[in-house]
């Protein structure tokens, strides 16, 4: 399973509350499943919801866990304060125009010492796929900014959430949607090169030798960066004399 979120380095442990902010189909839905945890993903798209929400309710079952999914919308998540013990926003803070908000929003659903991960495109990948067409960005739906990592740091830090750590994925991806903005992203599925990539990315992922070169590779063009973070607890309140 292609996931963006190092589910080991998310410290994700059976029976814990996990939210996938902006979910899409639920790939990290259903590896936070397998890890025993109790999943909710959350998304705009009622489409992409609909078609997804089934196979996670199954799987769930399956498993004897807690797999569910809902529409919502980042800025107001349907939750209580300190709600989930892990939460996952993969591939969102670019499309939105507040993020530092949708920040604050992550922040508050997350327990005290919570973790949170958040990943975003690199700047390097978005620069070049700029560079070779305009799609990509002007596309209804598409990114409205390109991040530096300290950029989306300092946007958690102000949502109360201190970064832990860093990562980098998905370098075989890079050169995949090159090839498409090149094509052009309206009619880049009708160009043989794009699909016979495809392919290949969809053979790369059950390979480990493919695998392990994407992890070399990581760390020289990624696609997306991901920002592990913790929420600070709370301060003691001092007692009254």
């Amino acid at each position: 399973m292609l996931l963006t979120v190092d589910l080991e380095r998310l410290e994700l442990r059976p029976g814990e509350r996990l939210l996938d902010a902006g979910c899409g189909e639920g790939r990290h839905c259903y590896g936070a499943l397998e890890r025993g945890a109790r999943v909710v993903g959350l998304d705009l798209d009622p489409d992409g919801l609909r078609a997804a929400v089934g196979g996670l309710r199954r799987r769930a079952g399956e498993l004897r866990s807690m797999g569910e999914m809902l529409q919502g919308n980042t800025f107001h998540l349907p939750f209580a304060d300190a709600s989930f013990d892990k939460v996952i926003c993969s591939e969102v803070m670019e499309h939105v125009h507040d993020y530092r908000a949708a920040a604050r929003e992550l922040a508050r659903v997350t327990v005290p010492g919570g973790v949170v991960a958040v990943t975003i495109p690199t700047a390097t990948s978005e620069n070049l796929y700029l560079r070779v067409g305009d799609d990509y960005f002007e596309s209804l739906g598409g990114h409205i900014r390109i991040f530096r990592p300290r950029q989306l740091a300092e946007g958690l830090a102000d949502a109360g959430l201190t970064t832990l750590g860093v990562g980098f994925a998905h370098a075989l991806h890079t050169p995949y949607w090159v090839l498409r903005s090149i094509a052009g992203l309206p009619k880049a599925d009708e160009s043989r090169l794009v699909r016979a990539y495809r392919l290949f990315l969809i053979r790369a992922t059950g390979s480990r030798f493919m695998t392990r070169l994407e992890g070399i590779l990581n760390y020289c063009f990624p696609k997306s960066l991901i920002l592990y973070a913790e929420k600070r607890a709370q301060p003691r309140r001092a007692r009254a004399a």
